[in-house]
């Protein structure tokens, strides 16, 4: 779920993102932006990517509040959040930030990984964005379109498709990383591109691009959580719990400061501050009363089990997965239940 200030920034992050993403051993492109970790080992190796509701982690570190919670955390940055979650698939970070549907795709996979916390839904900063002469998601039919496969906007275009009655073959798929994905867009190289905030600021810069349809259109249908590895939860569940006292603790010190925030994560983002407002509609960040509300069991997509079921039969429908995970082990609602007595708002 990229935004850059200056044309010249845009150019010089394009070509350094496409030298990332084409090698094959994603750890190799992880980048510490704030550690606090000790040379012992002992801190909580946490991956976040470039996504709104992430961005909150950049402030966490540069603040200080992860050791105002007693905890030690190696923050780490991907340029490319596929790698981010295969890198937490590998084992090579304890937690990553990532989508509900990429979640489920990895423990459909084989991966042992745990929700413990809701960030945020998206609801509107997820886009399909068309080239000129593109009206209605019918005119998409034997055109060019590109999105990052198995990702949430690959996820995103193939709801929009399944609206409108159209199936994944009546497109010419592209499957590009997500930041190549908004270059080929702008370059006229495909006709539609599914891409996330900030990268969604890129792509309409082609001249006649719009928005098609986005993740406002599906309410529900892009949470974004905290994950795990079930193997961390076990063996140091205290340390799990202080990185969502400390998560909270940010969002307090965001709404206290404002302006000093939106500087931070609209730097992490490379855009500006005006910039990163636009996105203040398009995140919704979870309170911990609607993260307890979210944990709750239930049928529809206001609950992550309801949500889950649905991606879960959705992602086998089109071939995203192959098996249907347990969700009754995918989510841990013990941490946030503990943050929300520690304040009483159970």
């Amino acid at each position: 779920m990229k935004l850059r200030s200056l044309l010249s920034y845009i150019a010089l992050f394009l070509v350094s993102l496409t030298l990332a993403v084409s090698c094959t051993n994603p750890a190799v492109y992880i980048t510490t932006t704030n550690s606090s970790e000790t040379a012992s080992g002992t801190g909580v190796r946490l991956g976040f990517s470039a996504w709104p509701g992430w961005f909150p982690w950049q402030v966490a570190a540069e603040q200080k509040i992860f050791e105002a919670n007693n905890v030690q955390v190696d923050l780490k940055w991907f340029d490319g959040y596929l790698d981010s979650i295969n890198t937490l698939t590998a084992g090579q970070i304890d937690a990553n930030s990532q989508t509900l549907n990429d979640t489920i795709s990895s423990v459909a996979g084989g991966a042992d990984q745990v929700v413990v916390l809701v960030n945020d839904n998206s609801t509107g900063n997820d886009k399909i964005i068309v080239a000129e002469g593109i009206n209605s998601i019918e005119d998409l039919k034997g055109k060019k379109v590109a999105a990052e496969e198995g990702t949430v906007d690959h996820f995103l275009l193939l709801l929009g498709l399944r609206k409108a009655g159209l199936s994944p073959k009546d497109i010419n798929f592209v499957p590009l990383e997500t930041g190549k994905a908004a270059a080929a867009f702008v370059s006229g190289q495909v006709d539609a591109v599914g891409v996330f905030a900030p990268f969604t600021t890129q792509a309409l810069k082609r001249s006649g691009s719009k928005e098609l349809f986005s993740s406002k259109d599906f309410p529900g249908a892009i949470p974004d959580h905290l994950v795990f590895t079930r193997k961390f939860v076990n063996e140091q569940p205290e340390k799990v719990q202080a990185i969502i006292d400390a998560w909270f603790a940010t969002l307090e010190y965001m709404k206290n400061n404002a302006e000093k925030t939106i500087e931070i994560m609209a730097r992490r983002a490379g855009v500006s501050v005006g910039e990163y407002k636009e996105y203040a509609e398009g995140t919704k960040i979870f309170t911990i009363e609607e993260n307890l509300k979210a944990f709750q069991p239930g049928t529809d997509i206001t609950s992550l089990y309801g949500a889950g079921e649905e991606m879960s039969k959705f992602l086998m429908e089109v071939g995203l997965a192959t098996t249907k995970p347990d969700l009754s082990k995918v989510f841990d609602d013990r941490f946030i239940k503990a943050y929300a007595a520690k304040v009483n708002k159970s």
